[in-house]
């Protein structure tokens, strides 16, 4: 086989697909790179298809290596392991806009593998992955209706971009993955800071534009190189098995379409099902499969009839109205901040907790370590929609869906500086039938509320269908889980009542109009501003104050250079604060500290310390020191904590001293002034007699002379430093 090499312009990126030359063996295999990223892409299917199942088995997995970032993984083992939730959202990039093109009935395995071999920390590879696969899909012998391509889009002081770099998406407002074929978008998923609805729409025709170079790209591959397609002729049931399931349970299937709750229906279809095989079965001897396709084709057919022709859906609502909603907040004492919510037979119980910077995430990625302070979790128990399963941590949908809630509310924290703490929400589904994320934005919206967190703004979340039957189309507000199933959109709108944060759309049909997404969009703001009003009617806006529970973050500011002071030798003396006092501290690059615990006496003690610790004399100032330490020339005096001066022994006294220890004692608390502190070594002069009361009489006069003559002579060397004793240097003389 021979090697082919072919590039193209995206925006100011030029992305190289090769094929050819590397994993000849798999079925399709490319090598695209973007500057110096590089992934390689392979795609493969078994022989033969997997008997016993009804499920289409599509996986695919993105990983990235870490040498590809010049890197060794951290941890015991020093190889990488499982997928990180950051490879995982990519593998479902992948996933969903190549899994409807796969024929209906294929059965065969097929296993995707996108590998990171090179990252040059400035081409982001999510892009690469995703338009390899459809490369390597498209020019491999899978039956497959691509190619599709990808592009990320953002928004760089004002002007749209096409795949931009790192660089410029830390500029960027707005994060928006888009995938499409010639003639349509089919997925999307990303972030915004408040854009309007017509600010979207001109992305996502923007991002449609920019992909089309690469579609014709791989057509000129799959042109030079492509393999021949495997035949597939799937098995469907045949035209006499509809028309008997239609005779048998037809009118029972359209009397359960309109049984509005979910377990009821649910109870209506499995007799149906049962009725139809009991009376098909020995008409159509050794075809159940066959027969369980024709039923549930049936079923969707007419509930997908009864909504377009009708305007009547599952539960009785028309296509605009959202399902009843009821909000509690404050519903679990001991947690910071909680909120359930629930709309319609979808419900989630949503808390918010108060951390500290200790509770930051770590995530060490493929360009680098960094750190997380809001994050949120999604967990879907089983008991959500009346069934069992094992409990074995998040799925692959479960991480999508707190990713999108995640991104739906980030924008919304306040910034550390403002509000210092680590926010971790988690949302339950207690009951779920259609857009369970979509509660999730809601309910986290307002368990932060409760906390106390003070948001930029409330943000509310709406999961829109669309079901097209010819000419004829209907746009669902608040969409069910039959009508995401059986539906041909699932699209799912977050924001504020200024604008749209997070957006992720799946699309099942071959085309989606402007004109549709203008009133899909539209539709959502409405859902959205009535959704946000419920809320705001159970809590207006945040709590004032933060909860008994939750702990209390006071920063202080101290000079870079006495950092050190604070966490002393080892971290020996931050330790010492937190052991004596219980709080926790943190200490930041830039001299921010924060100290935090519920009990403010606690904290005030640890504020008492650090302040001691960092204090920097004045001129002029007095304070109590202690004697630390006794010098024929005079006396050392710490007035803070690590910080001491000279007491040079003519100022001891308003009388002559010739002996130091008949007049001071070590250990002894004295009042001292400042009389002068050393330009560049910081070298402290204090005075003892300064702050004496001056003795009566003639020798008072004397006293007061010799005081303002010294005050008036130039500082003397006292060989004393503000950070401890002296140096070194011959002994001043009297």
């Amino acid at each position: 086989m021979s090697i082919i090499r072919e590039s193209v312009e995206v925006g100011s990126t030029t992305i190289t697909i090769e094929t050819g030359r590397i994993a000849k063996q798999a079925n399709g295999s490319v090598l695209i790179s973007a500057g110096e990223s590089i992934v390689l892409v392979t795609a493969c299917a078994s022989a033969d298809e997997r008997p016993g199942i009804d499920f289409f088995p599509l996986s695919v997995d993105y990983v990235e290596k870490t040498f590809a970032a010049g890197r060794i993984p951290g941890g015991f083992f020093k190889r990488e392991g499982r997928l990180r939730d950051e490879e995982i959202l990519v593998s479902r990039l992948i996933d969903r806009p190549c899994r409807p093109l796969f024929p209906d009935g294929y059965r065969n395995d097929i296993q995707i593998i996108a590998t990171v071999l090179s990252a040059d920390k400035v081409h982001t590879t999510d892009v690469l992955a995703l338009i390899g696969a459809s490369t390597a899909l498209h020019i491999s012998d899978i039956p497959w209706a691509g190619p599709i391509a990808g592009v990320r889009v953002g928004r760089v002081d004002g002007k749209l971009v096409a795949n931009p770099t790192f660089d410029e998406m830390a500029k960027s407002d707005l994060d928006m993955m888009v995938a499409g074929s010639r003639d349509a978008i089919v997925m999307v998923e990303g972030a915004a800071d408040e854009f309007s609805e017509d600010e979207l729409i001109e992305a996502l025709m923007f991002a449609h534009r920019s992909m089309q170079g690469v579609i014709e790209l791989q057509e000129r591959i799959r042109e030079a190189v492509g393999k021949p397609k495997r035949a597939f002729a799937g098995k469907r049931p045949t035209e006499d098995m509809f028309r008997r399931v239609r005779e048998v349970v037809g009118a029972g299937l359209s009397d359960a379409s309109r049984t509005r709750i979910k377990g009821e229906r649910y109870g209506k279809f499995k007799a149906l099902k049962t009725q139809m095989l009991e009376a098909l079965k020995p008409e159509f001897p050794e075809k159940e499969g066959l027969l369980k396709e024709a039923f549930s084709e049936v079923q969707g057919n007419v509930m997908r009839t009864m909504i377009v022709d009708e305007m009547i859906r599952i539960d009785g609502r028309d296509s605009t109205t959202v399902r009843p909603i009821a909000c509690e907040v404050g519903l679990l004492p001991r947690v910071h901040g909680s909120a359930l919510f629930t709309r319609g037979e979808t419900q989630g119980i949503v808390t918010s907790t108060l951390g500290t910077a200790q509770d930051e995430q770590k995530i060490d990625g493929l360009i680098g370590e960094k750190w997380k302070r809001f994050l949120l979790h999604y967990n879907f128990p089983p008991y959500s929609v009346g069934e069992t399963k094992p409990m074995r941590g998040p799925g692959r949908r479960e991480i999508g869906h707190g990713n999108l809630a995640e991104r739906a509310l980030s924008r919304m924290i306040p910034p550390a500086d403002q509000f210092p703490y680590t926010i971790r929400i988690v949302s339950e589904i207690t009951e779920s039938n259609g857009s369970s994320s979509m509660a999730t934005v809601c309910g986290g919206t307002l368990a932060l509320m409760d906390a106390g967190v003070p948001i930029k703004a409330p943000v509310a979340g709406i999961a829109m269908g669309l079901i097209k039957e010819g000419d004829k189309i209907a746009i669902l507000t608040d969409i069910l889980g039959d009508e995401d199933h059986l539906g041909d959109m699932d699209f799912k709108v977050c924001g504020t009542a200024k604008g749209v944060t997070a957006i992720q759309m799946d699309i099942k049909i071959e085309g989606l109009s402007r004109d549709i997404l203008e009133k899909a969009l539209k539709q959502a703001r409405d859902a959205r501003l009535h959704i946000l009003g419920r809320m705001l009617a159970t809590l207006p806006t945040h709590r004032t104050e933060l909860s008994k529970y939750a702990p209390r973050i006071t920063t202080l500011k101290v000079n870079p250079s006495q950092i050190r002071l604070v966490i002393g030798p080892g971290g020996k003396t931050i330790k010492g604060i937190v052991d004596q006092t219980g709080v926790a501290i943190d200490v930041e690059d830039d001299g921010t500290v924060n100290i935090a615990s519920s009990d403010s006496v606690a904290v005030q003690r640890a504020i008492d310390i650090i302040r001691g610790l960092t204090a920097e004399a004045e001129i002029g100032a007095v304070y109590k020191g202690t004697v630390k330490r006794i010098v024929d020339f005079g006396a050392f005096v710490e007035i803070f904590p690590g910080t001491e001066g000279l007491v040079h022994v003519s100022e001891l006294a308003h009388t002559r001293v010739e002996n130091v220890a008949d007049v001071i004692k070590e250990g002894q608390e004295v009042e001292v002034k400042v009389l002068s502190i050393e330009e560049g070594t910081g070298k402290i002069r204090l005075s003892r007699r300064a702050v004496l009361a001056l003795p009566e009489g003639e020798e008072g006069e004397r006293a007061k002379e010799r005081m303002e003559k010294s005050h008036n002579e130039p500082p003397r060397s006292s060989g004393g430093d503000r950070r401890g004793p002296p140096r070194g240097g011959d002994r001043p003389r009297r």
